[in-house]
């Protein structure tokens, strides 16, 4: 048979998110990739505009550091150091499943579980560190 002569309604669909049961496997892949795009964009651009800033002089690093202990700096700056705990956390939990372990369901519900924990915790550490400084 032709490709030409298939019906649209032969053709094989994709499976949708909606018939796959979430948990919480699932939600730390689409965290990690979710983490991973927002570091790429966001944090790649505030790392260009710190460093024009640098090698702009003291009056554009004044701008910048003035707008990155504003309000909505911190809020980013937190966001990004969540997304790099977050993305590291999960990528060493994928790291362990590419070696071959904690494939067994209970285990590997327990670190998806961890993994948003231990980012969470280690951000609020992360930024304590900085406010005793």
């Amino acid at each position: 048979m032709a490709h030409a002569d298939l019906k649209p309604n032969n053709r094989p669909l994709s499976p949708h998110l909606s018939i796959w049961r979430w948990g919480p496997a699932m939600a730390v892949s689409i965290l990690h990739r979710v983490t991973g795009d927002g570091m790429a964009l966001v944090g790649l651009a505030v790392l260009v505009w710190w460093l024009g800033a640098l090698a702009g002089g003291a009056e554009s690093y004044a701008m910048f550091a003035a707008h990155a202990g504003a309000w909505y700096g911190r809020i980013v700056l937190v966001g990004l150091s969540w997304a790099f705990f977050t993305h590291m956390a999960s990528g060493l939990r994928h790291f362990v499943l590419d070696l071959g372990a904690g494939y067994e369901l209970d285990r590997n519900a327990m670190w998806s579980w961890l993994t948003p924990l231990f980012a969470f915790a280690a951000t609020v550490l992360f930024w304590t560190a900085i406010a005793l400084n």
